[in-house]
């Protein structure tokens, strides 16, 4: 077994983890749980449910994985997105809850929400502004909610999210354009201060 760097890509890691390297796939559930586990929190609004399905989430991606059914080169994220959304969709077919979606944002919110914590903004005032950015992505109509959160939290693209969401592209990307000007005008509603 090798030591890998962190630096090693999903696909590294992938392999690592099928050759029998555990590490890797802690490497792997690290640099991108908490991604996965806000697209779910965001899509069932609760948060022992969501960490319930995080962890179903994981164990599907590695059978998945072992059963060799693991092929995106490259693009783990996007892959692991999808099989949490299922699961989260799974949820609510079982319960027959209607979906409360969850979207979010627009070109410097997408920066803020998904990016590492290069803004220099103190992690306080970072965490008020993005819990303050999930209530207002709460009051967005469930479709543009979900277009959001898959775009930002599980950085699919708009074909990907087309097809997940079983819509046109025109219809992915308008839901996410409308999103973003209803996020837009609730933010100068309450003239909340985005750094």
């Amino acid at each position: 077994m090798t030591v890998l760097q962190q630096s090693a890509t999903d696909t590294e890691l992938v392999h690592a983890f099928l050759s029998g390297n555990e590490n890797a796939l802690e490497k792997l559930i690290y640099r991108y749980k908490d991604k996965i586990y806000t697209s779910i929190y965001m899509l069932v609004k609760d948060k022992y449910l969501a960490e319930d399905l995080f962890q179903d989430a994981f164990l599907k991606m590695i059978r998945n994985m072992r059963e060799g059914h693991y092929a995106e080169q490259g693009k783990f994220l996007p892959w692991a997105s999808r099989i949490a959304h299922n699961l989260c969709m799974d949820h609510f077919r079982r319960t027959r809850r209607k979906l409360p979606v969850t979207l979010a944002n627009g070109e410097d919110i997408m920066e803020l929400l998904a990016g590492p914590d290069s803004t220099g903004i103190p992690k306080i005032e970072q965490r008020e502004t993005e819990q303050g950015l999930r209530q207002l992505m709460e009051q967005l109509p469930e479709e543009q909610r979900e277009v959001i959160t898959l775009r930002i939290y599980g950085e699919m693209s708009f074909k990907e999210i087309a097809k997940l969401t079983d819509v046109s592209i025109n219809t992915a990307l308008g839901r996410m354009r409308y999103g973003l000007i209803n996020l837009r005008r609730m933010i100068n509603e309450k003239q909340m201060a985005l750094r």
